[in-house]
């Protein structure tokens, strides 16, 4: 038996991969623990939801726990920005984890959207 494809489930795990990375590197080589501490919290807490999600009581359970999830992938993009503006981050990081956190976001809001229009 084959199992259904989940985009978002794996994006998001992947993310999680990379914040936990980008912390290693933040607090070992730039000795930032501060903004980088909030980053892996949001970050993982993406996937984490995600997951939480897959096992919802209810299509409405569904959508809020898309919903904080939409949450804190929005206030990752906010810390990674700090972390770029403050000049943690090279342009090359920087663009690099920016574009999958729009994206894993779009996905996340686009699922919203369809569950509250097929409630």
């Amino acid at each position: 038996m084959s199992e259904k494809k989940n985009v978002l489930k794996d994006k998001s795990f992947s993310f999680a991969i990379r914040i936990i990375n980008l912390y290693k590197y933040l607090s070992g080589s730039r000795n930032e623990y501060v903004l980088s501490k909030h980053l892996l919290r949001s970050g993982t807490a993406v996937g984490a939801l995600i997951r939480e999600s897959q096992n919802a009581e209810s299509k409405a359970d569904f959508i809020h726990k898309l919903a904080i999830a939409q949450k804190e992938c929005d206030e990752s993009i906010y810390w990674i920005e700090l972390l770029y503006h403050t000049e943690y981050l090279s342009s090359n990081e920087y663009e690099s984890i920016h574009n999958e956190s729009i994206e894993i976001l779009k996905i996340i809001r686009s699922i919203i959207i369809t569950s509250k229009n097929n409630s």
